[in-house]
């Protein structure tokens, strides 16, 4: 590449920065705020490393390679939702539709994120690919079909773990079953069959509370179909007996939340059930609507584990916060966004996160997750995980995880029906 080809894009990708963070208009850009100011600072010490870069470094650097790892690691540097996806990648997010078309492809079976700069699973899908692989919630991919996800925006990183029925998606997993190198795990994509709602205990757990009078109700996912579900349940449940609900949401990570909106109104009498707001949204308050409420004086208890996220984490918060319910379990995952697509004139994209959503107390669902009023570990322990950004895995230093085992005593659903049973309904 010519001095003066590199030279033009360092410029390029210098306005581009400033077009993301100060805002570019046909009248030129304003720098009046101190914030406008220190990104002003800050775009002259990009402009300095990469001077640098192009001068002293050993080799003679692929200039846009260096750029787009800047812009994808500025964008990750804020949220793991928020990506930079490059021309040909935002061309390819494309291809792959929106929800309804997407909800037709072939999967693995699980939902990820980012964390700790790679892809962490956050659930499992039941029976799915995945799960027959053993890979549990935490579980830290590495590389997907050889590619290190570090190098990957989220969003590029879900269109991989998708594709044809049939198709053949080797993973690897850091630590996988104790090992230190990374453990190439291959498996088949399938479509991904969501089962229904479940709405009955394991039958050694219903004898041993000799069919008390609860109504079991576990999503695995609270789109408009399960939600619906749990509607008709809780409006049959007196005639079916039940005085009391339990609602387990445990590894329940993908949804709606307009419909995780809906379910907690079910539940509740009034108050929020949760805010939207941004530095420019405006901020949305979602409050109970007493017409569309089924049951607000049964007891309810909510199950929660760190698999739980998005939509589930929106109710068990409003359930909580309102005093609705108790919710048992361990912390939960953190995902409670809301994004915006911000399209580039040369054809790549930002994915920006641009709202968060709080819980009635004020707490941000993406930064503080929902922490059980009691805390009940499960068979992984979560002490054997990532707790924080100086533990990032390597190739030779991450959490061993536990393979999926079914455990024989259920202490999360134990403890809940204790706390259920010793409620007046």
């Amino acid at each position: 590449m010519s001095k003066i080809s590199k030279i033009l894009l360092l410029a390029v990708s210098v306005v581009l920065v400033l077009t993301v963070f100060l805002g570019v208009n046909s009248s030129g850009v304003s720098a009046a705020t101190s914030g406008q100011d220190g990104a002003y600072r800050q775009i002259e010490v990009y402009t300095e490393v990469m001077h640098h870069i192009q001068q002293d470094y050993v080799t003679d650097p692929n200039i846009t390679e260096v750029t787009n790892g800047a812009l994808r690691g500025l964008l990750e540097s804020l949220d793991a939702d928020s990506s930079y996806l490059t021309a040909a990648d935002y061309k390819i997010y494309k291809a792959g539709g929106g929800l309804a078309q997407r909800s037709k492809v072939a999967q693995a079976g699980i939902n990820v994120s980012k964390r700790y700069g790679y892809a962490t699973v956050v659930s499992v899908v039941p029976a799915s690919a995945a799960d027959k692989a053993g890979l549990v919630d935490g579980d830290i991919v590495e590389a997907i079909d050889g590619h290190d996800t570090r190098n990957l925006s989220l969003a590029m990183i879900q269109r991989m773990l998708e594709g044809s029925a049939g198709s053949t998606l080797t993973l690897g997993v850091v630590g996988h079953d104790g090992k230190a190198e990374p453990n190439k795990i291959s498996m088949t994509r399938a479509q991904t069959v969501v089962p229904p709602v479940v709405d009955y205990l394991p039958p050694v757990v219903d004898q041993l509370y000799e069919n008390t009078s609860i109504l079991y109700l576990k999503p695995e996912i609270l789109d408009h179909d399960h939600v619906q579900q749990v509607e008709a349940k809780l409006k049959g449940m007196q005639k079916a007996g039940n005085k009391k609900v339990l609602l387990d949401l445990r590894d329940a990570s993908a949804g709606d939340m307009a419909e995780a909106t809906r379910l907690a109104n079910f539940l509740l009498k009034d108050g929020t059930i949760a805010t939207l707001e941004g530095q420019k949204f405006a901020k949305q308050v979602f409050a109970v609507d007493r017409e569309k409420t089924i049951n607000a004086t049964a007891p309810v208890v909510v199950l929660v584990n760190r698999g739980t996220a998005g939509p589930a984490e929106l109710v068990a918060a409003a359930l909580g916060d309102n005093k609705r319910a108790e919710v048992v379990g361990e912390k939960t995952f953190g995902e409670g966004t809301e994004q915006k697509t911000f399209e580039l004139p040369d054809g790549a994209a930002l994915i920006l996160t641009v709202a968060k959503y709080e819980s009635p107390l004020g707490k941000k669902i993406q930064d503080d997750g929902v922490t059980p009023q009691v805390v009940i570990a499960s068979v992984v322990d979560d002490q054997a995980g990532v707790e924080d950004a100086a533990q990032v895995p390597t190739a030779t230093a991450a959490r061993a995880p536990v393979k999926k085992q079914a455990p024989q005593v259920d202490l999360q659903l134990t403890k809940a029906l204790d706390i259920l049973k010793g409620k007046t309904a």
